[in-house]
């Protein structure tokens, strides 16, 4: 497979994949960019012990993960770094109903439930964007991650409590102002 067939089918899934985690169309693109930097870089060495695919995720998922750790030490908020939903396409609309205050109350809950998943540890961020936002299985989750299913089933099951108790903590906090 030459390089160029590979950025071709893997491009697509690199960058909705930074998109997730960097909520910024122009950090994705710039994400995206040094992704297959690294791959033109590291063919060579690349041996084979799992699937192209998942080698190109888990560089993704570094990638992502370094640009994150460089905004925050570069003492940006992370807050500050959350998107506002014209800048990412959504993959459903959960109603067809178009009334401009049910349009709000739907942008408002994806941005509290975002916040929420960019306070979460890197490797419970990593599950959830895999398993819920990328559509992805468990056996292929656990294999771009590096672990066992079981372990992957743990950190879930880690990742999803603490999602409960974001998503209530703001609620909560909401609820006093």
């Amino acid at each position: 497979m030459t390089f160029e067939e590979i950025y071709s089918e893997y491009h697509s899934m690199v960058y909705n994949l930074a998109l997730q985690y960097l909520q910024n169309v122009e950090d994705a693109e710039e994400i995206t960019q040094d992704v297959f930097v690294k791959v033109y870089e590291k063919m060579q060495g690349f041996q084979q012990k799992s699937s192209l695919k998942t080698w190109i995720y888990r560089i993704a998922i570094n990638q992502s993960l370094d640009h994150l750790k460089g905004r925050k030490s570069q003492k940006k908020s992370f807050l500050a770094n959350i998107f506002t939903l014209e800048e990412l396409p959504l993959k459903w609309e959960p109603s067809t109903f178009n009334h401009p205050g049910v349009e709000m109350e739907q942008k408002e809950a994806c941005k509290k439930i975002f916040e929420a998943i960019n306070q979460l540890a890197d490797q419970q961020k990593t599950a959830i964007i895999l398993l819920k936002l990328e559509n992805k299985s468990q056996i292929e989750t656990a294999e771009i991650m590096d672990m066992q299913v079981k372990a992957l089933e743990s950190l879930f099951y880690r990742a999803k409590n603490n999602l409960e108790k974001l998503l209530k903590e703001k609620d909560e906090y909401g609820k006093r102002v």
